[in-house]
C-alpha cells in the first residue's frame, strides 16, 4: 500500500494536490539527501481537502531546484486519492490522522499497517524532528499543537507561532506516534487555499531544515501562548443540525467560527434546539468520560456555556463537524512553567 522512492517523479512539482493521482499510485514516501542527517519527516495531505502541506512542500523543494537541501527530508504525501476530490477522506476511508496508533481493542487496517510502516521506516533512519501540516475549516489563527510538555517540542513549535496547544485525545494521532521518536509538532495553517498558509508552513520548513539542533533549554514562558485541550465536543450522530435551516434539532449560530480562539465567559449562545427533542452534546475529556454538563447547558431552548471555555476548530461546515468534532475545549495552561519554577528556585 506504501509507495517508498529516493527521488522525485518528473513532473510532481508541478502539480496541485487534486492531481498527484496522475504521478503517484498512492500514500508515498519520498526520501531525499540533505548536507546534515538525520531527516526531517514532514507529512502532508493527511486530510485530502487540506493543501497548504503540499503547496509549503512544493514550494520549498522549487526554491532548492538543483542546489543540496540543507538537511536530508522525507515527505509522506498522504491520502493521495481523497485530494483528488478534495475531501477530508472517502467514505470507504479511514481518516488518515486516526489511525497512526490502535486504540484499545482496535483491529489493525491495511492503512494502520501502513503508518506503522513509516514510522518504522523514519525510526531506522532516526528521524530528526517529525512535522504535520494541517488546514481547517474555520476561522482560527495558525497554531501549533503538541502532545509532550518538553522544552525541545515547545522550541519547534513556537518557530512556527507562539500560540501552542498541548493535547493528549486522541492518542491516535501522527505527532502522537512520532512524539516517541523525536520533537514532534502539528502546525496549522488556517483554511486551504490561503496563499498566506503556504508562505507561512514553507517558512517553518525551511527554518526547520536549517536547524542543525534543536534546543534544548527551558523555554521562557513570555515566549509561548501554551494551552490544553480539556475536552472534545461532538453532536451526536442522532442529532439533526445546521445553521440556516430551521427543521433540525439543533441550529447553531450562523457566525459560530468566529468564536474560535475566544474566551467566552458562560452563558454565551451557541445555538437553538427544537423545544420537544432532548438535546445533548456529547463532550468527553482526556480520559473518555461524559463531561457535557459541565460545559454546556440548554436554557430557555438555547444552547449556553456552562463556564467560561476556549474553543477551537469551530466549523460552519456540517461534513467537516460530521467527520470530525464541533469543537476542542481549551484552558490556558500555566502549571507546567509554575512547577518547573519551582524546581529550578
Amino acid at each position: 500500500m506504501l509507495n517508498i522512492i529516493d527521488a522525485l517523479p518528473q513532473g510532481l512539482l508541478s502539480l496541485e494536490s487534486d492531481e498527484l493521482y496522475r504521478v503517484l499510485k498512492g500514500p508515498t514516501l519520498i526520501h531525499l539527501p540533505g548536507r546534515r542527517q538525520p531527516p526531517l519527516f514532514v507529512s502532508v495531505l493527511l486530510h485530502g481537502n487540506e493543501d497548504t502541506g503540499w503547496c509549503a512542500v512544493r514550494d520549498l523543494l522549487q526554491e532548492h531546484d538543483g542546489r543540496e537541501l540543507p538537511r536530508a527530508l522525507s515527505i509522506f504525501i498522504g491520502n493521495v486519492e481523497a485530494a483528488r476530490h478534495r475531501q477530508r477522506f472517502l467514505d470507504h476511508q479511514p481518516d488518515y490522522n486516526r489511525i497512526w496508533r490502535l486504540s484499545e481493542g482496535e483491529t489493525p487496517t491495511p492503512e494502520h499497517k501502513m503508518m506503522q510502516q513509516v514510522v518504522a521506516e523514519m525510526r531506522a533512519r532516526k528521524v530528526f524532528a517529525s512535522v504535520d501540516i494541517h488546514n481547517n475549516t474555520g476561522l482560527n489563527p495558525h497554531y501549533a499543537c503538541v502532545n509532550v510538555l518538553d522544552h525541545a517540542f515547545f522550541h519547534l513549535a513556537t518557530l512556527f507561532s507562539r500560540t501552542v496547544v498541548y493535547f493528549t485525545n486522541p492518542g491516535t494521532v501522527q505527532s502522537r506516534a512520532f512524539a516517541a521518536l523525536c520533537p514532534a509538532v502539528t502546525v496549522e495553517c488556517g483554511q486551504p487555499g490561503q496563499p498566506y498558509g503556504h508562505d507561512h508552513a514553507c517558512e517553518f520548513l525551511n527554518a526547520c531544515l536549517h536547524l542543525s539542533e534543536i534546543p534544548a533549554n527551558p523555554i521562557a514562558p513570555g515566549d509561548i501562548d501554551l494551552f490544553h485541550t480539556v475536552a472534545v465536543a461532538k453532536v451526536p450522530e442522532d442529532l439533526s443540525f445546521g445553521f440556516e435551516e430551521s427543521d433540525c434539532d439543533i441550529r447553531f449560530v450562523n457566525d459560530l467560527d468566529h468564536l474560535n480562539f475566544r474566551e467566552l465567559p458562560a452563558d454565551t449562545t451557541l445555538g437553538w434546539v427544537r423545544s420537544h427533542n432532548p438535546v445533548r452534546l456529547d463532550v468527553r475529556d482526556e480520559q473518555g468520560r461524559q463531561v457535557a454538563d459541565k460545559y454546556f447547558r440548554i436554557t430557555n431552548g438555547e444552547i449556553r456555556t456552562a463556564t467560561a471555555i476556549m474553543p477551537s476548530m469551530l466549523s460552519n461546515s456540517v461534513r467537516a463537524i460530521r467527520q470530525d468534532c464541533l469543537c476542542y475545549l481549551m484552558e490556558r495552561y500555566q502549571s507546567f512553567f509554575e512547577s518547573a519554577q519551582k524546581k529550578t528556585g
